[in-house]
């Protein structure tokens, strides 16, 4: 039985964090290298503002902070799935390698396949869920004891191996490769939202609509994987059956954000730690309140990165990281 006291603080922190993120969007819309002056905003929106302003607005700015908010939800759901199914608190699919193996994925099918123009943005979320979801796979096959189950520490540690593995996998893939395509894959892995324009965001929209209420529903048993083996099991929940499920959702959700956006860290980190600390460790009480933190934390480092610096500012990756490399080190320490 969830208490009252905590569904009322839950609406209110979500009421909070919509208006937030509404708030930041409409600052993000009027700062960049082309301004936008805020009180041509609405006239703009209606269709009244000039060629320039509804460039600007429609074609370069919306796109890049819907992504932006949409990736984010994504990778801090990825995340809080992620910490559930492992009992670990340090999983994060940037850091246990999935965002890597993502990362392959994209620069194999970037650099040797033939791309064409019609089905390439909604290709990529396919590359990367299949090079995301052969490394989960081989990191949970590492992780996995036959008479102990999934190993949590374990399972962060052999991701961090794979992931840096991973890192010399795609260096030796762009030493050879053309000078354009190593420019894409360099701003791919500083987490450069590259992925700015509508077509993008339907390629990213599905798998939001269908992943976060699968997510969930599936709530409770996220709540009873918490438990101890023993006590799950006796309860009567299938714990490999929901442990791939859950997996697989985690999976397509980083894979799915990181091919729109680059490689982003931390976010899936951060967002369900700052959920758990404001309602609770309830799996029905702190998704709904990662999701929508994940999205504004992603929101604003874009918004901050791309004005502290003249023309290109600097990339949302690394805006995050700085943010998320110490909490990281802070939660090595306290676990």
């Amino acid at each position: 039985m969830i208490q009252p006291e905590l569904v009322k603080k839950q609406r209110i922190l979500m009421a909070v964090l919509s208006v937030l993120i509404i708030v930041t969007i409409v600052i993000g819309m009027g700062l960049g290298y082309a301004s936008l002056s805020y009180d041509r905003l609405i006239p703009t929106i209606l269709g009244q503002g000039t060629f320039k302003e509804e460039f600007v607005l429609f074609s370069i700015r919306l796109p890049r902070v819907f992504i932006t908010v949409l990736a984010g939800m994504a990778l801090a759901l990825s995340g809080a799935i992620l910490q559930g199914i492992t009992r670990n608190d340090l999983a994060d699919p940037g850091i246990i390698g999935i965002n890597s193996g993502a990362g392959v994925a994209i620069a194999i099918f970037f650099l040797f396949v033939p791309i064409e123009a019609g089905t390439f943005i909604y290709m990529l979320p396919l590359c990367a869920f299949f090079g995301a979801l052969l490394t989960a796979i081989l990191i949970y096959a590492f992780s996995y004891k036959k008479d102990e189950g999934l190993q949590p520490v374990k399972m962060v540690l052999v991701g961090v191996g794979f992931s840096m593995a991973l890192s010399g996998v795609m260096i030796v893939l762009i030493s050879s490769a053309e000078r354009e395509k190593v420019d894409f894959i360099a701003k791919w892995l500083s987490g450069n939202i590259w992925g700015t324009d509508w077509p993008f965001i339907w390629a990213l929209l599905p798998w939001l609509l269908l992943l976060i209420p699968f997510t969930l529903y599936k709530a409770n048993r996220l709540n009873l994987l918490s438990l101890s083996e023993p006590v799950a099991i006796g309860i009567g929940v299938s714990i490999e059956k929901e442990r791939i499920g859950l997996l697989l959702t985690a999976v397509a959700l980083a894979a799915s954000a990181v091919s729109v956006t680059g490689g982003i860290a931390f976010i899936g980190l951060i967002a369900p730690h700052m959920a758990k600390a404001l309602v609770g460790p309830r799996n029905q009480l702190f998704i709904p309140i990662a999701i929508l933190l994940g999205g504004w934390l992603l929101l604003f480092a874009d918004t901050l990165g791309r004005n502290l610096a003249d023309p290109d500012g600097l990339p949302a990756g690394i805006m995050v990281a700085i943010i998320g490399a110490p909490y990281f080190m802070y939660l090595l320490l306290k676990k």
